[in-house]
């Protein structure tokens, strides 16, 4: 998760860049969520919960609750597949994509108002280059981006459809406000315990060769490569949302189940730390555990929160010990692999 909403703005010389251009967080990555710490660590859980819901994800709901209080067709409308309200759910998602999307991009990428000040890598989004469609990185990553709405979007338009038809079990916040709370609070958690399965599973080397591949051609990410996938990895990614197919919920928590699989990447792959804001303060904004998987490919298929890395031994920290751990495993892998040849 990123880091509490304020802190005391670190600059970049206190913090040097290695001689490949890398700038690394003090400490590395987040430390695994006290959660799973045994003895309990209270206190401890507290302070992650904070971290937690401020600022990013009490963001999320919030733009969940306003999308079905003002822009949700109703759902007497969604007993019928009808075009009208479909598409209007299409484009609706489509306008939030783009401008939550750009908002970060443009700000950190096209504007460079911080510059490298908490950015990761040295580089920016490459121009020229053959992997690339048009040899334009941006270009191909705003492309993949878009057609995600349109898997994102038909997940959310069969939701809305079977509750219309009374096919969910749904649970009215009228009458359950603290279960309802502890779903909303708790998605965000699901979603990274879905994503950890569902992105481990897209490295199996067919799933990786047919889809995933795509994503990876980004290993200098920025906002608009998080969604930046294969269709066929978009069904896979998106289909956190069937979780309410067994979970009572409300059409809000289908909201904030896909509107945080949609629009965290671009926060997740920002390239930045922190996002720096006057005053000499700043936010928590990237991800650099993830930024670890797309320079390395090999490790950090999850995330601190749900700790399956450190569990399942693929966590990097960022650390020297960590790189040699995992440069030690690729060996073996190879050494495997040449035997049974």
């Amino acid at each position: 998760m990123a880091e509490p909403i304020v802190e005391q703005q670190v600059t970049q010389e206190d913090f040097p860049r290695d001689r490949r251009g890398f700038w690394q967080p003090p400490g590395g990555t987040a430390p695994p969520s006290p959660l799973y710490s045994w003895p309990p660590r209270p206190l401890a859980v507290l302070k992650w919960l904070y971290r937690y819901l401020f600022p990013w994800n009490l963001i999320y709901m919030s733009i969940a609750t306003v999308t079905w209080v003002y822009w949700q067709p109703a759902l007497s409308r969604c007993v019928t597949f009808q075009w009208d309200w479909m598409l209007e759910m299409f484009v609706r998602n489509e306008i939030m994509l783009v401008v939550i999307t750009s908002a970060w991009h443009i700000r950190l990428w096209s504007q460079k108002n911080q510059g490298m000040s908490y950015k990761f890598t040295a580089d920016w989004m490459a121009v020229g280059n053959r992997k690339f469609l048009g040899g334009s990185q941006l270009g191909e990553n705003v492309l993949w981006t878009l057609v995600s709405g349109v898997t994102w979007t038909g997940y959310e338009i069969v939701m809305m459809w079977a509750y219309a038809n009374d096919m969910l079990p749904y649970v009215d916040p009228r009458q359950e406000p603290i279960y309802f709370g502890i779903v909303l609070c708790s998605i965000a958690m699901w979603r990274q315990l879905h994503f950890y399965w569902a992105h481990r599973i897209t490295h199996w080397p067919p799933l990786y060769k047919l889809a995933h591949y795509l994503h990876h051609k980004n290993i200098n990410i920025g906002p608009w490569s998080g969604l930046s996938m294969h269709p066929v990895e978009h069904v896979i990614y998106f289909s956190c949302i069937l979780l309410h197919w067994v979970l009572p919920s409300h059409p809000i928590h289908v909201l904030m189940n896909a509107q945080h699989a949609a629009f965290a990447p671009s926060q997740g792959h920002v390239g930045f730390e922190k996002l720096a804001l006057p005053g000499k303060i700043s936010v928590g904004a990237g991800n650099y555990f993830h930024q670890l998987h797309h320079r390395y490919f090999e490790c950090n298929y999850g995330s601190p929160d749900v700790p399956f890395d450190k569990w399942f031994g693929s966590q990097h920290d960022g650390s020297s010990e960590a790189h040699a751990v995992m440069r030690e495993k690729r060996k073996s892998i190879h050494r495997i692999t040449a035997e049974t040849d």
